[in-house]
């Protein structure tokens, strides 16, 4: 299994335009800059020291390393900007866009990642922020809308099956495009969703609280879906976590089983498209998923949990 990331540029691969203009969003002169690793973007990300002291963390990222990933550059700044003052988000600070690179300057956290393999105390410090975080939303997009295409992954698939489709996939399809049809439906609701819940997406703070850190796909919808999220990252690198995790929420087990289905078309169908420019490990990882998710759709199925 890969790690998700990306080939990341550093701090020093920005050109002194941007400096400068992170530079003015803080009002003070950058003496230090320490690049992060991880995740699934090829700009830098970089906690950076002021001369007087201060800190604040630093995303930026241009069209020559990815134009998509300008593009969620310019839509976390907008949905950051927008979230209530009570979600744990970090707060954004300033935003530079000069047509070609963008830049987000954000408050630093101090914070870890949750160990992998997943622990007890910090999946239960995530669950408890993500109970927090489902709060009624308005203005963003609905979580059906933008996952409805991926979620469409077994018709793609049943359109041209690869050579290496699971026989219970491939005996299984009118079933599986039926499922994903009703994962989308069950997807609807009025509550503030991230979207993109795993381990490199969340800051474990000293306290022990949670801060959940990018939000380009942030959504309103169904209040269970970063849950099950959470519990598809844990499966992924290993913990203990059961279903009944999602009972906070009381969903219907059978629209849970639907966005299961839908989540494992979208890894499977992903998969197999070519990589991305600066990300070469997104499609692995994407497979990785969908060996975790079929398997627990089919455990579901198996349960009559339609």
């Amino acid at each position: 299994m890969v790690q998700a990331s990306g080939v990341r540029i550093g701090w020093d691969d920005l050109p002194l335009s941007v400096h400068d203009a992170v530079e003015a969003i803080l009002g003070g002169r950058i003496v230090q800059a320490v690049s992060q690793t991880g995740g699934f973007s090829p700009g830098t990300a970089d906690r950076v020291l002021l001369a007087d002291g201060s800190r604040a963390f630093v995303k930026a990222v241009s069209l020559a390393q990815n134009e998509q990933s300008v593009a969620l550059h310019r839509t976390e700044a907008r949905v950051t900007a927008a979230l209530p003052a009570d979600v744990p988000a970090p707060r954004l600070l300033g935003f530079h866009d000069d047509g070609t690179w963008v830049a987000l300057v954000f408050v630093d956290v101090e914070g870890r990642q949750p160990h992998v393999p997943w622990q007890r105390p910090d999946i239960e410090a995530v669950l408890a922020a993500l109970r927090s975080l489902a709060v009624p939303a308005t203005g963003l997009p609905a979580l059906s809308s933008l996952l409805a295409d991926n979620f469409g992954g077994w018709r793609r698939l049943a359109a041209d099956p690869p050579l290496s489709l699971d026989p219970w996939v491939a005996s299984n399809l009118d079933l599986l495009v039926e499922l994903a049809d009703r994962g989308v439906e069950a997807l609807a609701g009025d509550r503030l969703v991230h979207v993109d819940i795993r381990a490199d997406n969340l800051l474990i703070r000293p306290d022990g609280s949670v801060m959940v850190v990018d939000w380009p796909s942030a959504a309103v919808g169904a209040p269970w879906f970063d849950t099950l999220s959470l519990l598809l990252n844990v499966r992924l690198y290993g913990g203990e976590i059961a279903d009944d995790a999602l009972d906070f929420f009381d969903p219907d087990p059978a629209d849970v089983t639907a966005a299961v289905a839908g989540l494992a078309a979208f890894f499977t169908d992903r998969a197999r498209e070519p990589e991305p420019p600066g990300l070469p490990t997104l499609r692995r990882f994407q497979q990785d998923q969908a060996d975790v998710m079929l398997p627990w759709l089919r455990a579901r199925l198996d349960a009559g949990l339609t």
